[in-house]
């Protein structure tokens, strides 16, 4: 049998890489200008190899009974790992997803294509643009994971942005999303603090490390009207291989602080990661 090869492709915004996994026969790492996108494995869909993916998967296991399919809008796309991982764990679901880089999306469909039977569409479009223009109540989760290179786009960071985010989502809808930052934070808290002008409830997951200001990392933010399962959440980032913490309640109101919303006039885009902190290949 042929060894899987690296395949390496200018994109809209860098190069883009697919690196295959040796200890895993069908599995799969994307990079674009070296810093890590998605992992996915085409064989066990399930296996989420990043914490932040593990993370939002727990908090996507927690939201309805299990095997309940969810009508959900991803905005970013990557490797589509959470798409593919929803096919299999919610199978039914009918998902959406907003990639603005073509030639990312080209790349991914050819060499990881979809599971037959998935429904997951396909949107070649600026995320916020797409927002804008989807219909009223029409997603139960939304997913933002975008990133331009290492950031995330200043355009969804706002009030303005979170405000289409919750009209697209139904009443009992969450809000989801990967944020990077390092202390003090405050990119992270003006994000919290933005969320909380829309949503009632709000919980953050993030490494013990991250949260003390010992190193740079990915935070999981969800957001919805509702109350979230922060109990079962504890208990499964806990037993992660990189355990985590989920903050909700006075605890999160306190590391808010004063934080103010985000307009889109003074919007900004995520930090710069320092040297190293996510690079490979």
């Amino acid at each position: 049998m042929t060894e899987p090869i690296p395949v390496s492709r200018p994109v809209d915004h860098g190069i883009a890489k697919l690196m295959p996994d040796v200890d895993r026969k069908r599995a799969w790492l994307l990079t674009v200008d070296g810093a890590p996108q998605s992992y996915v494995d085409l064989d066990e869909p399930t296996h989420l190899e990043f914490e932040y993916a593990r993370r939002l998967g727990h908090v996507l296991d927690t939201l309805a009974e299990p095997g309940r399919a969810l009508d959900v809008l991803h905005l970013g796309g990557g490797a589509l790992t959470l798409p593919r991982y929803l096919a299999v764990t919610r199978p039914g679901s009918r998902q959406d997803v907003v990639e603005a880089d073509r030639g990312l999306l080209g790349l991914v469909t050819e060499h990881l294509p979809l599971p037959d039977g998935a429904d997951i569409a396909l949107h070649c479009a600026d995320a916020r643009q797409w927002l804008e223009a989807a219909p009223a109540d029409s997603a139960d989760v939304l997913v933002a994971d975008v990133f331009g290179g290492s950031r995330v786009p200043a355009h969804l960071t706002s009030l303005a942005y979170v405000r289409e985010a919750a009209r697209v989502l139904r009443d009992g809808g969450v809000y989801l999303a990967n944020l990077p930052d390092a202390a003090p934070f405050a990119f992270l808290r003006s994000q919290l603090a933005t969320l909380a002008v829309v949503f009632e409830e709000l919980l953050l997951i993030a490494e013990p490390g991250v949260l003390r200001g010992r190193r740079f990392g990915n935070a999981v933010l969800a957001a919805a009207h509702h109350p979230l399962d922060t109990a079962t959440l504890t208990r499964l980032t806990a037993a992660d291989a990189f355990p985590a913490r989920v903050q909700h309640g006075p605890a999160l109101r306190d590391f808010i602080g004063g934080a103010r919303p985000v307009r889109d006039e003074d919007a900004v885009p995520s930090p710069e990661p320092p040297d190293g902190a996510f690079g490979i290949g």
